[in-house]
């Protein structure tokens, strides 16, 4: 390390302590390079989806129970999903949902931390073709066949109301968690928002319009039909933007009295 690098290492150590705020997720040290982020958007969403996928099919090998085969999808996404925002968060700020970048590039139009234009053009692909990748690898796994349609109608209009209630709860944490200056917490409590919402949502909380496409390539027990897309990623898309209203009414900067 050089007295340079070792110089701006302490800044950012007691700007930590002073409880300065800190990036948004996303807003990745300038040194990272954009390509090992997308590399990263790319695997993290793929695992994710592998985990979901694959965590389903041998649940359901396993039982014929359906509320421990949702105990046993949940209980592996949620220890999943928290390893890879702690291993991938520093690089990318593990997004793995286009709904978070695209929420996290319209905050920074509005003056705050995130990811540009560009970095949004680069990110949402990585992170469907990772999504599709990761259907596939676990289909692989549990010799299932490949890139099958998942036959799994999800069309019902409550199941849409429990997308737009999941995504608008991620988005609000997440971005609340950066308010606040908690963001370190986020391995942990995203993870643990997404298990809770497995179960408090119809719709058993998809809230990621990558993932839900990934879905539609296993007809399994975490499949989604292709029919069932459109009508998700709109709610998805609206709870995005139901999230980010709340964010700025709950977490409002006012002006100093002083």
């Amino acid at each position: 390390m050089t007295a340079t690098e070792a110089a701006e290492h302490d800044r950012t150590g007691e700007a930590a302590l002073a409880g300065e705020p800190q990036p948004a997720p996303g807003a990745t040290p300038p040194r990272t390079p954009l390509t090992s982020r997308a590399a990263a958007e790319l695997l993290g969403t793929a695992l994710l989806v592998a985990i979901v996928i694959g965590s389903g099919i041998q649940a359901t090998e396993l039982t014929r129970d359906v509320g421990i085969q949702l105990l046993a999808n949940s209980f592996a996404t949620v220890f999943g999903l928290g390893i890879l925002i702690l291993l991938l968060g520093p690089v990318s700020g593990a997004h793995f949902n286009p709904v978070v970048t695209l929420a996290e590039w319209w905050t920074a139009r509005r003056g705050g931390d995130g990811v540009t234009a560009r970095e949004v053009a680069v990110y949402v692909p990585a992170q469907i073709v990772g999504a599709i990748a990761g259907a596939v690898l676990a289909d692989a796994m549990f010799d299932k066949p490949l890139a099958e349609w998942s036959t799994h109608d999800r069309s019902a209009g409550h199941l849409l109301l429990g997308e737009v209630v999941a995504t608008a709860g991620l988005i609000l944490l997440i971005f609340g968690l950066a308010r606040t200056n908690q963001l370190r917490f986020a391995p942990v409590a995203v993870a643990s928002y997404i298990g809770a919402a497995y179960w408090f949502t119809s719709s058993t909380s998809f809230a990621n319009p990558a993932v839900t496409v990934g879905r539609t390539f296993s007809d399994t027990f975490a499949g989604i039909a292709p029919g069932s897309l459109p009508g998700f990623i709109g709610a998805q898309l609206v709870g995005g933007g139901v999230g980010l209203a709340l964010v700025a009414l709950v977490f409002a900067r006012g002006r100093s009295d002083a």
